[in-house]
């Protein structure tokens, strides 16, 4: 059992940087590929990024590569999501994610702990 705990959402004007955190519960953090995902409203929840255990290994979605970097601590049990020149359309919540599976998966089925989310709204 794994849960998550997201935080270092808020208000940021086009062009600025936010640092998200997603703190774990559980021995086990290090075993788990971690995900973020997001939902804007009236839209469905979408991958933005993945890392596999080790850190190793990193997955993006389009919309977000060179702008946006997952990031994971496994002494601290926390990942990260640091997001630089963001842009209106990347307000949503955002959610990480535990899945216990290989290989680093961008489906949301594929996840099986879910955080309650964290909300990131982005100002023109």
């Amino acid at each position: 059992q794994v849960q998550l705990v997201e935080s270092g959402g808020g208000l940021v004007q086009a062009g600025g940087s936010l640092r998200l955190s997603c703190a774990a519960s559980g021995r086990t953090f290090s075993r788990y590929t971690m995900g973020w995902f997001r939902q804007a409203p009236g839209k469905e929840r979408e991958f933005v990024a993945a890392i596999s255990w080790s850190g190793s290994s990193t997955v993006y979605a389009d919309s977000v590569k060179g702008r946006f970097t997952i990031s994971r601590d496994n002494a601290k049990n926390t990942v990260y999501l640091q997001m630089n020149s963001l842009k209106p359309e990347d307000t949503a919540v955002y959610y990480c994610a535990a899945d216990g599976g290989l290989p680093i998966s961008r489906s949301l089925g594929a996840y099986d702990y879910w955080g309650q989310g964290t909300q990131v709204t982005v100002s023109s």
